[in-house]
């Protein structure tokens, strides 16, 4: 039992689990902050346009039953929103990591002390040639 407790305590503080577990719990939050969007900003613009908030009421009979079209499309913008916004996200996270690459390391200035030894050090080996 021990050694079950063990092996379950090292699977659980693995690296990715705990990334993953981290990355879960963002992207139910990010859902929010999507739906919201949608339903705040994009829908808004809809029901100004169209009369109604969503599409969800675009449909047809067939038969006996009703075929709902608006609620693919609502569907359809939503997955189109949340890719676009992720293409954003991960773009900038791509800029931010080749400016952090390619910029410069800034150096600190030498103390007088550290010039000196430089010089002499400089001095030393242009004697020893």
């Amino acid at each position: 039992m021990r050694e079950f407790l063990n092996d379950f305590r090292k699977f659980i503080m693995r690296g990715n689990l705990l990334q993953l577990a981290v990355a879960f719990i963002l992207g139910l939050y990010f859902k929010d902050v999507v739906d919201a969007f949608t339903k705040g900003i994009v829908l808004a613009f809809i029901a100004a346009i169209f009369g109604k908030p969503s599409f969800d009421a675009i449909g047809f009979d067939l038969g006996h039953s009703r075929i709902l079209v608006g609620s693919f499309l609502t569907a359809v913008i939503n997955f189109v929103l949340v890719a676009f916004v992720l293409y954003l996200i991960i773009k900038a996270y791509e800029a931010m990591m080749a400016r952090l690459r390619t910029a410069p390391e800034e150096v600190e200035p030498l103390t007088v002390s550290e010039e000196l030894l430089t010089e002499i050090r400089d001095l030393l080996r242009a004697q020893a040639r």
